[in-house]
């Protein structure tokens, strides 16, 4: 294949990507990316394994580069699926400050009491007690 027939099919599938995208509802970009979460696994294998044929050093650093890039988008996937199916637990689920807990920046985990040990914020030991 040469250069410019890659070029071409590379300029069509992202035009085509474009026109697709653009057609979906605002609504439904969280729950389509977080289902395509199988798409990017298959991007960072197909990365590893073009990585895996590179013959020159300037091809394993283009194929470093793929799988780390793959590798970030496989992470974004899932955290943007952690932070939907948050969106849909109940009040009780969720942390003291409102987010759910496990989530990144609150939840319970993140919270300890003065003697250091998890519990909830503001919460003290009988050894903290006057």
């Amino acid at each position: 294949m040469s250069g410019w027939t890659a070029l071409y099919i590379f300029m069509l599938a992202a035009f085509t990507g474009y026109v697709i995208i653009a057609a979906v509802p605002v609504i439904l970009h969280t729950p389509l990316m977080s289902g395509a979460n199988f798409v990017h696994g298959i991007v960072l294998v197909g990365a590893m394994v073009t990585l895996g044929f590179a013959r020159t050093p300037l091809e394993e650093a283009i194929g470093v580069f793929a799988v780390v890039l793959a590798a970030m988008n496989v992470h974004g996937g899932y955290v943007v699926t952690v932070r939907m199916l948050a969106m849909f637990k109940s009040s009780r689920e969720r942390g003291a400050n409102g987010s759910a807990a496990g989530v990144a920046g609150g939840g319970r985990d993140d919270v300890s009491r003065a003697d250091g040990k998890p519990g909830e914020a503001g919460e003290t030991s009988a050894a903290d007690r006057p």
